[in-house]
C-alpha cells in the first residue's frame, strides 16, 4: 500500500442492471473512474451492490464484467488495496473476487481509523430497520444451507432466476428513492445507536441511493454515496478532509 495518497469510497454500481444508462456504458464509466484515481489512490473501498446480481458457484462465476474485473486486478497487482463490501444484490460471493482479483472482502460493517479520524463503513442493508419482513428476507438470503441448496441448481437456472429477481426489484423498475426524514431513515437511526457507545467522525453508507451528506452532530456526519445508475458519485479522503463528488 502507498504511504501517501487518497482513500476513495463508492458503491451501488449495479453492474449489469438494464435500468438507467446501458450496462456496458455504466461499466466503462466505472472503469474510467477507477483508472483516473489510480495514480493517487492509497486504498479503494467499494461499499456494496457493485454487481446487480452475483451468484458464485464453486467452478462457475457470472458472465460479463470483464472490463471491471480486469481493472480491479490491475489495481491490486500494482499494490493498491481494493475492498469489496457485500450488498443485498451481491452478498453471494465466494473466493473468486479475492483469489483471482485480489480484493479484500467484507461481509459486515467495518470501523477503522484514517489519519486520526474514525470511520464506520457499511453497505447498509438491514441496519437500523424495523421492518420485520425485510429482516426475514435477509435471513433467508444469508442462510448457508439454503444457499447450498440453491447452488445445486444448474447455473443457467440459478443465475437466470437471480437476474429476473433483480431486474424486477424496486430498483430494476426505476422507482426513485427519496430522503424520508430524520426519524424514518434506518441508517440515521443505526448511526445514532452507534454514537451512543463510541465516537465516529464519518459514517459512509451505500444502499439508499441517496447522494447527500447528513450531519448527526457537530462532529459526526453520514455520507450517503448515491449510485451510478444514471450519473456517478464517490467520496475521497485526502488525509484532512472528506470530499463528496459527482460524475456526470
Amino acid at each position: 500500500m502507498k504511504d501517501k495518497g487518497k482513500i476513495y469510497f463508492s458503491s451501488d454500481f449495479h453492474l449489469g442492471l438494464p435500468t438507467g444508462t446501458p450496462p456496458v456504458e455504466r461499466e466503462k464509466k466505472v472503469v474510467a473512474w477507477m483508472n483516473s484515481i489510480a495514480p493517487d489512490a492509497k486504498e479503494i473501498y467499494l461499499l456494496g451492490d457493485i454487481f446487480d446480481f452475483w451468484w458464485e458457484y464453486k467452478l462457475v462465476v457470472p458472465k460479463g464484467f470483464t472490463r471491471f474485473l480486469g481493472t480491479v486486478s490491475s489495481l491490486t497487482d500494482s499494490g493498491i488495496p481494493v475492498h469489496f463490501f457485500t450488498g443485498n444484490h451481491d452478498m453471494w460471493v465466494g473466493n473468486y473476487l479475492s483469489e483471482e482479483c485480489g480484493m479484500t472482502l467484507h461481509t459486515t460493517p467495518v470501523t477503522t481509523d484514517f489519519d486520526g479520524k474514525r470511520f464506520h463503513l457499511a453497505h447498509g442493508e438491514g441496519l437500523g430497520t424495523k421492518d420485520k419482513s425485510y429482516k426475514i428476507l435477509l435471513s433467508i438470503f444469508r442462510n448457508k444451507p439454503l444457499q447450498r441448496m440453491y447452488s445445486a441448481l444448474h447455473p443457467s437456472i440459478g443465475v437466470g432466476i437471480g437476474l429476473n429477481w433483480s431486474q424486477n426489484s424496486r430498483l430494476g423498475k426505476g422507482i426513485n428513492k427519496e430522503f424520508l426524514g430524520d426519524e424514518n431513515e434506518d441508517l440515521i437511526r443505526y448511526a445514532r445507536g452507534i454514537l451512543e457507545n463510541e465516537t465516529i467522525d464519518y459514517f459512509i453508507f451505500g444502499h439508499r441511493h441517496l447522494a447527500m451528506i447528513y450531519r448527526l452532530n457537530q462532529r459526526s456526519e453520514i455520507i450517503f454515496l448515491g449510485d451510478w445508475i444514471t450519473t456517478g458519485n464517490y467520496a475521497d479522503w485526502d488525509g484532512q478532509q472528506l470530499n463528496f463528488r459527482k460524475i456526470n
